[in-house]
């Protein structure tokens, strides 16, 4: 298991955090279910897809879940993106372009994991 992993956990369990209390407020104070839901599901994936790769059986069973993870950072960024269009969030709140701006750190520094992952693989 590289050693960005576990970094990488941490920024992933910061994010499910804030992810969760974005959550609550939008059910609170805007009474969205939808679009919410979509994004907690999404957002707490990463942080448990990079735990499972860490209990990896084998190094493909390492890639396998982090590229999940990678895939659920993409989602997440993607409802992040889709509430802030359609007037839920306001990406100019600098409480909402920071999740916007973690959600894209993680993806990059999943995707550097799989491939060095994968680039080690083949050696």
């Amino acid at each position: 298991m590289p050693a960005e992993s576990n970094n990488v956990l941490a920024k992933a369990f910061e994010f499910a955090v804030r992810v969760v209390r974005l959550y609550q407020y939008l059910v609170k104070e805007h009474k969205e279910f939808v679009l919410s839901k979509q994004l907690v599901r999404c957002g707490t994936s990463v942080g448990a897809n990079i735990n499972e790769a860490q209990a990896g059986q084998s190094k493909a069973d390492f890639i396998a879940k982090m590229s999940i993870a990678s895939k659920e950072s993409r989602e997440a960024k993607y409802w992040l993106e889709l509430l802030c269009i359609t007037g839920y969030l306001d990406n100019t709140q600098p409480h909402v372009a920071s999740l916007i701006n973690q959600s894209e750190e993680l993806i990059k520094i999943l995707t550097s994991i799989v491939k060095t992952a994968q680039r080690n693989t083949k050696n």
